[in-house]
């Protein structure tokens, strides 16, 4: 006797309809908090946009407020495990780790700069006021979880004699500052979309100018 079909389940252990939904849901509301702000932002707009009712959104997600953190939470884990894959090239580094950071380099900007995370960055900057305790949540689970990651992999290359650190979290956090100082000015805070060819030169720069201070000192 055959068995009756369930329904295929999302990560979260919901059929995937549910989930599917959810995340259709949370897009249309950062898309909709995005462009108009949280507080010219409406419900029933995310709504149209999620092609769902609005006592949808109610029953899943409760309240605007509610709608906003959590589309703000998917929003930076989306972008922040965007960034962690750019980390995967110093997993194998090579003869010459100089190429190997440049590329990881180049593909951390290229997140940083897409639109989806300058849209994230301006409605935080935006928003820290009323949610600082979001703030704060997103900062621990985006920026500083790319620092971590970061941080380990350059212990890596230290414990390899491929850099020359005491201090990796030091080293990972002007790394990473090297990168994305200069894209404010760059992308005009935002609102500019910056070449390839600039963000390669970004991470060609940042580069030297941290191997002159973290490569292995010659013995000689």
């Amino acid at each position: 006797m055959s068995r009756a079909r369930t329904p295929e389940a999302g990560s979260r252990g919901e059929p995937r309809g549910r989930t599917d939904k959810r995340q259709a849901i949370l897009e249309a509301a950062f898309r909709t908090f995005a462009r108009d702000g949280y507080g010219q932002s409406c419900v029933r707009e995310i709504a149209e946009a999620a092609e769902v009712a609005k006592p949808t959104i109610y029953n899943r997600l409760g309240d605007k407020e509610t709608l906003f953190r959590e589309a703000m939470k998917a929003a930076v884990e989306h972008t922040a495990d965007r960034s962690l894959s750019a980390l995967e090239p110093l997993r194998t580094p090579g003869d010459d780790i100089r190429p190997v950071l440049e590329e990881a380099g180049l593909r951390l900007l290229r997140s940083h700069a897409c639109q989806e995370s300058q849209a994230l960055r301006r409605l935080l900057s935006a928003e820290a006021p009323r949610f600082p305790d979001l703030l704060e949540e997103i900062q621990r689970v985006g920026a500083q979880r790319i620092q971590d990651a970061l941080a380990d992999r350059l212990a890596r290359l230290v414990l390899a004699k491929r850099l020359e650190a005491t201090d990796v979290e030091r080293a990972s956090e002007q790394f990473l500052a090297l990168l994305t100082g200069p894209m404010e000015l760059r992308s005009a805070l935002g609102t500019r979309a910056v070449p390839d060819e600039e963000l390669h030169s970004v991470a060609e720069a940042a580069v030297d100018t941290f191997l002159r201070a973290y490569a292995p000192r010659d013995p000689g």
